[in-house]
């Protein structure tokens, strides 16, 4: 993502703010958690976009990539785009180049649903916990051993090659061979917590 930004001063909002801030981040609400992508923000509000629908629910949050989240509410909408105001006053310098106290990661969702692994000799059910572009955490009563190579599906997803990375108990970290492009990623979400979010062509 292009993390480039300049400081358009003469905001009618009265808060200078930093446009052609390309980013993905999540909107966090009871409808579930969204993949976004924040096109400027001041000290005041945001302005994003999403691929589907806005969530409609009145208190929602903006999750950055690093697990800090900001309180909104939305001040407009349309279409895909929506405009929010921050509940407080943010600290503008420090969303913009979000702090990293841990190793960067990617963009995280806690998308909970059942899925099936299998490799050429088993076959389980097991449960996803979150996923991301490029891999997801699962929970599976099976072992599985590290760097060997699953595949995991459900009515949701088509059938994912990934390898395992990690193992603690009966979790597992999973590396996929091919990622999710922010779109894919961002339709998965919403066809998984909120369909009605969908066009009609896209929540098959």
């Amino acid at each position: 993502m292009n993390n480039t930004s300049t400081v358009t001063t003469a905001d009618q909002r009265g808060a200078p703010r930093y446009t052609s801030l390309i980013r993905a981040a999540k909107l966090v609400c009871g409808q579930g958690e969204f993949v976004c992508v924040i096109r400027d923000v001041s000290a005041t509000g945001v302005s994003l976009r999403t691929f589907h629908g806005l969530p409609t629910d009145e208190q929602i949050a903006l999750e950055l990539q690093n697990g800090e989240t900001y309180e909104m509410r939305q001040v407009r909408a349309d279409g895909f785009d929506g405009s929010y105001r921050f509940e407080r006053v943010v600290p503008v310098e420090k969303l913009i180049h979000e702090n990293w106290a841990f190793p960067k990661r990617q963009l995280r969702l806690n998308l909970a649903m059942p899925l099936t692994v299998s490799t050429l000799t088993q076959k389980a059910n097991a449960y996803m916990l979150n996923l991301s572009q490029q891999g997801a955490r699962v929970e599976c009563d099976s072992v599985f051993a590290i760097d060997q190579t699953v595949r995991i599906e459900n009515e949701f997803m088509p059938e994912i090659r990934a390898k395992v990375r990690w193992r603690r108990d009966a979790n597992y970290g999973l590396a996929f061979d091919t990622f999710f492009s922010l779109r894919e990623f961002a339709l998965l979400a919403a066809r998984v917590q909120c369909p009605l979010l969908l066009k009609p062509e896209d929540r098959r």
